[in-house]
């Protein structure tokens, strides 16, 4: 039976890369995980084993190190669209860039006070300390004219300790769960949200501000909804995004729910009122789901694992 290649892509994945910018004795870290996709006219290195129009995997993990030199770091983002531009520009059997990008963040070690520094020391300015967990996320994808740019965030860890219920749900002969009026809400959250800019001609965004003011809008709307399912938390926390952020069209959350169960302290002669609990790390309920303007088509891949 005849065959023929179908969707194909090459590249050098999780190129970790650190940018010291020195401003003096005050020190900036960019901490970045840069993966290159690249496709296009590739049959021939499939069909035959030419490398004619290969571009060798490790010359882009050499062009993400001389980028971060040459271009500095100015965001994610920013370094994605230069590597994504780069690559589709200069060879012309690449048809099409992907460039994902996770980003890791430190923040500054604030000094003890003056008489206990060491010798020399006025102000320390270059000692920092990983921030939490929380993993900043972009992807870019261009392919020579066309712009789209989905950005986010993973491992972002939230909870409710009380203002969450959940009842009302079907039940079944297997049904075994007990209807709950006050209960724990926590989940890992993983979100990527697709920007509307998407040409050269058009205005881009402040990637770092949206950044913020996104993850901001996100964390309030978890605090602030009275929630009866962990469905209408997630639809709050997107329309709260897209509401407040004009150069977002849509976002895509997928958040386990951490479960909490309250733990039976009566054979101990105790009274559990809503203050022991089991965090259990599994099985977890999974809910996925995508918020997008009125009007917008969804474009962001319902698994964007290994697209």
């Amino acid at each position: 039976m005849p065959t023929i290649l179908g969707q194909n892509q090459y590249g050098k994945a999780e190129n970790r890369v650190v940018k010291i910018t020195r401003d003096g004795d005050t020190h900036h870290i960019k901490d970045l995980n840069v993966s290159v996709a690249l496709s296009g006219d590739m049959d021939d290195v499939h069909y035959s084993g030419s490398n004619a129009n290969v571009l060798p995997t490790d010359t882009t993990k050499n062009t993400v190190y001389a980028f971060a030199k040459e271009h500095g770091i100015e965001s994610a983002e920013q370094f994605g669209i230069h590597l994504a531009r780069h690559f589709v520009t200069s060879q012309e059997p690449i048809h099409r860039a992907r460039i994902r990008i996770e980003e890791y963040a430190w923040e500054r070690i604030e000094a003890s006070e003056g008489n206990s520094r060491f010798i020399g020391a006025d102000e320390v300015r270059h000692s920092f300390v990983r921030k939490g967990q929380e993993v900043r996320t972009t992807q870019i994808t261009y392919d020579g004219s066309t712009w789209q740019v989905i950005s986010g965030l993973k491992d972002l860890t939230v909870m409710n300790s009380t203002n969450s219920e959940f009842w009302g749900y079907v039940k079944d002969k297997y049904t075994t769960l007990q209807e709950a009026y006050d209960r724990i809400l926590a989940t890992q959250v993983a979100a990527q949200w697709r920007y509307g800019w998407s040409d050269d001609a058009e205005r881009m965004p402040n990637w770092d501000r949206s950044y913020a003011q996104a993850r901001k809008h996100m964390l309030a709307a978890f605090a602030e909804t009275y929630s009866l399912s962990l469905q209408q938390t997630l639809y709050q926390m997107g329309a709260r995004i897209l509401n407040s952020r004009g150069e977002i069209d849509e976002i895509r959350f997928s958040l386990p729910n951490k479960h909490h169960f309250l733990v039976d302290l009566e054979p101990f002669g105790l009274k559990n009122d809503n203050e022991v609990y089991f965090a259990a790390d599994r099985p977890y309920g999974l809910i996925e789901a995508t918020v997008l303007r009125d009007g917008v088509e969804p474009q962001i891949p319902v698994d964007m694992t290994n697209l």
